[in-house]
């Protein structure tokens, strides 16, 4: 979210030192609540919840999630209990649910008997759910209907539906017990013709998830259907609730944040970078620091006891190890990428392992034809100049291998591939690159 406007914090301190709750909520019912949110977030907490009491309950439910998570938490510490109550109840399930998740489960218990009873039995059942499933991202406002009521029918209960239904494109319908038949669009419905039964207007091939599966089975049926929402269901198929497209989107998003952060040698913050408390991103990012610390050790020590005795050979140190590393890198990241959408899968290491060798081949042999020239510059002979070439084409297709080895290993254990950090594979491929370099020239010139 954009940062707070201060041109307008003045006025509004202004509007709540008079006490103008008219002008305060006519400006908060003309803007979109991601505006209002956006001018005011610059006041405090006793003054932007000033604010929000000039406005009704329901429009304090839309303006209130597009604050940032970490202000949301502040806001609702700060608040009164009677005001959370209904401000909870007002909000939409899986916007709830996120800000639940972020405080402390003693004081979750301590504001839920200020929810009616219904919303309470909704809250508990999505805070069940575990972090990263389908239901952590689900919402449990979905339109519904019965198979034996007319087209008609149908459209009369939507109304009333309407207003509690996060999307209303699908309906889902339902039998006695609950579970899911089938489904039909709004579009359908508006289209058929009064007397129609909704059994004959509803598909009956319904894709579902879940509500144990993990979030990237919603996305990547969401993205595979081209859905605006997908059902989620229990065990028995009864319908439990629905994921919609913009809560998918904030999951990817949350997603790739976490795997560009990995992927640089840092666990993931889970927050803003400016809301990140220092310490925190000290340790998360130290943690990573230290360990390729220990690994630039080992290249260290590895150098220190290298036999290599000819001068000109030390200057394209950094040239090899920084080839091997490159290849390594631009490797690890296309598989992890690759292994994140579903383009590829762990079955298809044999492939991966083929291309990343054919391709560590060809991209070798085009820098060792540089490599060479470059070498025949410094070195006492072209057949000294020969080990430049030679470690490089090694080292490239070294890196290409270790570049997609490792995350397809760590994949296979059960760990996030991004864990395999790019900084990671340069160190490691460092290290071995080195004693190839030391090997080959010993080899070659004794």
């Amino acid at each position: 979210m954009p940062a707070a406007n201060p041109i307008l914090i003045p006025e509004l301190r202004v509007m709540l030192a008079e006490g103008d709750t008219a002008g305060l909520r006519e400006v908060a019912e003309e803007l979109h609540p991601a505006t209002v949110a956006e001018f005011s977030e610059g006041l405090d907490d006793r003054e932007l919840w000033q604010m929000l009491d000039a406005m009704a309950v329901e429009r304090q439910a839309e303006v209130f999630p597009y604050y940032p998570m970490a202000r949301q938490v502040e806001l609702v510490k700060a608040g009164d209990r009677p005001h959370l109550g209904a401000l909870l109840e007002w909000m939409a399930a899986d916007n709830r649910d996120d800000l639940l998740r972020e405080l402390d489960p003693e004081f979750v218990e301590d504001i839920l008997p200020l929810v009616a009873k219904a919303e309470r039995h909704d809250i508990r059942m999505l805070l069940s759910c575990p972090e990263g499933s389908a239901g952590s991202l689900m919402t449990t406002e979905y339109a519904s209907l019965p198979a034996d009521i007319t087209a008609g029918e149908a459209i009369t209960r939507l109304r009333s539906q309407a207003p509690d239904s996060e999307s209303i494109y699908y309906i889902y319908v339902l039998d006695p017990e609950r579970k899911l038949v089938g489904f039909v669009s709004l579009r359908d419905l508006i289209l058929a013709r009064p007397t129609a039964l909704v059994a004959d207007l509803m598909q009956r091939d319904v894709i579902a998830v879940r509500v144990d599966e993990p979030s990237e089975k919603v996305v990547d049926a969401l993205a595979r259907f081209d859905f605006i929402a997908i059902p989620v269901v229990d065990d028995q198929r009864r319908l439990v609730g629905i994921v919609t497209h913009d809560d998918v989107l904030d999951a990817v998003r949350q997603d790739a944040t976490d795997d560009a952060q990995r992927i640089a040698a840092i666990a993931p913050l889970g927050e803003s970078y400016l809301e990140a408390a220092i310490i925190s991103m000290t340790w998360k990012r130290g943690v990573w620091l230290a360990i390729l610390f220990a690994t630039a050790a080992l290249t260290a020590m590895v150098l220190a006891k290298s036999p290599i005795t000819h001068a000109w050979l030390i200057a394209f140190i950094p040239l090899v190890i920084a080839s091997g590393g490159n290849s390594g890198n631009q490797s690890a990241t296309l598989v992890i990428t690759a292994l994140s959408t579903g383009d590829c899968k762990l079955s298809d290491w044999p492939r991966i392992l083929r291309r990343e060798f054919a391709l560590g081949l060809l991209l070798g042999g085009l820098l060792a034809v540089p490599g060479y020239l470059l070498a025949l510059v410094y070195a006492p002979s072209p057949m000294h100049a020969l080990v430049i070439p030679i470690t490089i084409l090694c080292v490239v297709m070294l890196g290409t291998l270790v570049g997609s080895g490792l995350p397809l290993l760590f994949r296979s254990i059960g760990l996030d591939p991004a864990l395999m950090s790019n900084p990671f594979v340069s160190a490691v491929v460092d290290i071995v690159g080195i004693v190839l370099y030391t090997g080959i020239s010993v080899l070659l010139l004794g």
